[in-house]
């Protein structure tokens, strides 16, 4: 089931030391956006429910920092022949009965829209530097009882595949005295077929000169999942901790030398 959207649009600003997170949230792109968008980036259909104006970004004062948006998650679908995606279509085609939409789907290109995307790093004059490394997030630090001062969430984009499953991508973030935590999330339920989760956390400590981003994948196929309650398969919360890991990708993002030092300046 899709989630219930107002059209009432928003935008929320909340400063934090040195930097400022905001939260836009508008109404679904209109048709003739959505042509344009689609030969922009060439790709053959976009999903049913776009939300090209939401975002959610973290902007340092000189500047840099990350967004989460959803052109830029599109991007990052495959626009190629991809056998994998074919063969996952086919075998979509197969647990259902044959009908128009069927035949629809089962085309060369991801009809999933599952995308990789991990943010996308803004700023100027300066920018992040990603590295990799085997620091991770302290989830067990996140657990913790504290108090959280602002939390949003923002839905980019949401499409049902003919009826037959969904996929979505939304963005989270919570602020805490002393530190942010970020969670993006891409979640695919293909009926019949499989289950995936694409998640990239993102965390910053005060004092910190850098922040930590995990991507994460995880997956498996609706028939290694018998002994899952199906009540369980719509809940992206609930399904994750079963679903087979499949990848794990750990990143630093060094904070540029900033001009007046402001990386030590503690969270408000």
């Amino acid at each position: 089931m899709m989630i219930s959207h107002g059209f009432k649009s928003s935008k929320k600003d909340f400063s934090f030391g040195p930097w400022k997170v905001t939260t836009a949230k508008n109404h679904i792109m209109k048709s003739k956006d959505i042509e344009r968008l689609t030969e922009d980036l060439n790709l053959r259909a976009l999903p049913e429910m776009l939300f090209g104006d939401n975002i959610l970004r973290i902007q340092h004062n000189d500047g840099f920092g990350i967004e989460f948006n959803a052109i830029d998650a599109l991007k990052r679908i495959n626009n190629s022949d991809d056998t994998l995606q074919v063969a996952c279509a086919q075998q979509w085609q197969e647990s259902r009965v044959v009908s128009e939409h069927t035949q629809e789907v089962v085309r060369p290109y991801d009809w999933t829209f599952t995308t990789d995307y991990r943010g996308t790093l803004i700023g100027e004059e300066m920018q992040m530097k990603v590295t990799e490394t085997t620091e991770r997030i302290n989830l067990e630090k996140l657990r913790a009882r504290e108090q959280i001062v602002f939390f949003d969430e923002v839905l980019l984009f949401e499409d049902e595949l003919h009826d037959h499953g969904v996929s979505m991508i939304s963005v989270k973030i919570r602020v805490m005295p002393t530190s942010f935590f970020t969670l993006l999330r891409f979640f695919l339920r293909v009926d019949g077929v499989l289950i995936r989760i694409n998640d990239t956390r993102l965390y910053h400590e005060a004092g910190q000169k850098y922040m930590l981003r995990e991507f994460c994948t995880r997956e498996s196929n609706i028939a290694e999942l018998k002994s899952v309650p199906t009540s369980l398969f719509t809940d992206p919360n609930e399904i994750a901790q079963h679903l087979a890991f499949k990848l794990r990708l750990c990143e630093k993002l060094e904070l540029p030398e900033q001009k007046q030092g402001a990386v030590n300046e503690d969270l408000k």
